[in-house]
């Protein structure tokens, strides 16, 4: 391991050429180089804050959650759940879809479903503010639904600070 690490790894001090004097660490400004000694490399940038993920369907799951929309206001949830599922075949890492399924759950009454899809989907909404808000509401409605208003308000709370951002 120790090879490998010498390999991929900058030595721990930079080489210093012989009688080469090295400033204190508390001085207040770096010395200048003398004659024949290398200049001190700038320090480096801090990397670059990656740009926060966001999730969209494409569109044949849009096409599938609108019709799972048209089946739910209908009042088949059975079908409009089986809908979404079809979609989350499709995308199975998107936790737009899982929302949805929520949703239909909630309004479908199945309160404790609702909130486990609120909470799948919080895991997969990694680095996308927008669907983690949207996650946080869907727990939250559950929540209040399920009769726990005190961790309802706390998931409001984390969704309202989520879709600040």
């Amino acid at each position: 391991m120790g090879a490998c690490r010498s390999l991929l790894a900058p030595p721990p001090f930079p080489a210093q050429p012989a009688g080469a004097v090295q400033s204190s660490p508390g001085s207040a400004s770096p010395r200048a180089p003398q004659p024949g000694e290398p200049a001190q490399a700038p320090a480096p940038a801090a990397p670059p804050r990656p740009a926060p993920r966001e999730f969209h369907l494409g569109s044949a799951a849009t096409a599938l959650v609108a019709q799972a929309h048209k089946q739910a206001t209908g009042g088949d949830y059975g079908l409009a759940a089986a809908t979404i599922e079809r979609a989350m075949r499709i995308e199975p890492d998107n936790p737009l879809l899982w929302i949805e399924l929520g949703r239909i759950r909630l309004t479908a009454g199945d309160y404790a479903q609702a909130h486990a899809m609120g909470r799948k989907a919080l895991a997969q909404a990694t680095g996308d503010p927008r669907a983690q808000s949207s996650a946080w509401r869907l727990i939250a409605d559950s929540l209040r639904a399920l009769g726990r208003t005190q961790e309802a308000a706390e998931a409001d709370q984390r969704a309202n600070s989520l879709a600040a951002r």
